[in-house]
């Protein structure tokens, strides 16, 4: 799926990170979303490897990456601690600065990398979120209908674990939702491939995170009215909960200081429902002055 790209492992202060790279350029890192791999970027990155150097990794506890156990305060799975992980691969690779693309929970660990490390960040785009802080502030019937899994995930351990463990790849195809069509075989054969127990435990300890101590982080950084600055781009599904019941620029506008953005006529896998599409506006955007 990535022809012409080195598949490496990196070894970080917290775990090892699997990643695809090739092209040349400026670095520009790529971070997928749950329940996927560095795999969902397949359909674009070779094109984008033609203007970056580019970087696909594994989140930490997600594909071929290092999968720590998780804690009971679920701090190694914060999004500060996975954003840690790409800045020291980024590093090692020789970029000290970079751009940055995320979708789905790779878009929240990239808006907590930004936050964090804001020197290191050119520009920043997000498919398909608005922040976590505002996900859990509007919380009713619709978003816990549309976003089950935000509720379900996060319950303790090992109830989700074993539960998704009983049934793993009709789990894993529920998670697609309503077009599976996006998906190629071999992208789809990875993700089954990827979805073992380790997998399943590190990527409930992610949403845990995500309900949990991220969300001090999310709070103080509020309160300390910290934003980020660098140009940022959210393109989002109109058909999706987030398109069809928020106004995404406006929330993003709350949280950053140079918001630019639209939608796109698809589900939530916008890289691999829309690839041309969502190549063209996130390259257009990277290489404006």
């Amino acid at each position: 799926m990535f022809e012409g790209f080195t598949q490496r492992q990196i070894t970080t202060s917290g775990t090892t990170i699997n990643l695809v790279t090739g092209g040349s350029g400026p670095g520009l890192l790529l971070l997928h979303g749950y329940p996927q791999t560095h795999a969902m970027w397949h359909k674009i990155a070779p094109r984008l490897a033609q203007d970056f150097t580019v970087v696909a990794a594994d989140l930490r506890g997600y594909g071929d990456s290092g999968k720590p156990p998780g804690d009971p305060e679920h701090r190694t799975y914060a999004k500060r601690a996975m954003a840690q992980d790409q800045v020291e691969v980024m590093q090692q690779l020789g970029f000290e600065t970079f751009y940055l693309v995320g979708h789905d929970r790779g878009a929240r660990v990239s808006h907590r990398l930004t936050l964090d490390h804001p020197q290191r960040v050119r520009k920043l785009a997000v498919l398909d979120i608005i922040p976590t802080h505002r996900m859990f502030s509007i919380v009713n019937k619709e978003m816990a209908t549309s976003t089950y899994h935000w509720f379900f995930l996060i319950q303790p351990a090992d109830l989700p674990e074993r539960l998704i463990g009983g049934a793993p790849e009709r789990f894993l195809h529920n998670s697609f939702g309503r077009a599976p069509e996006a998906h190629t075989p071999e992208a789809m054969a990875e993700y089954i491939r990827c979805f073992n127990a380790a997998t399943i435990h590190a990527t409930c300890e992610d949403y845990r995170a995500g309900a949990s101590i991220d969300l001090v982080y999310d709070e103080a950084d509020l309160q300390a009215g910290k934003r980020v600055t660098c140009p940022f781009f959210a393109l989002w599904s109109s058909t999706g909960y987030v398109g069809r019941t928020q106004d995404v620029l406006s929330v993003w506008r709350e949280y950053a200081t140079n918001v630019q953005g639209q939608s796109l006529p698809c589900g939530h896998f916008l890289a691999e429902a829309m690839p041309d599409e969502t190549y063209n506006i996130v390259r257009s955007f990277l290489l404006a002055p």
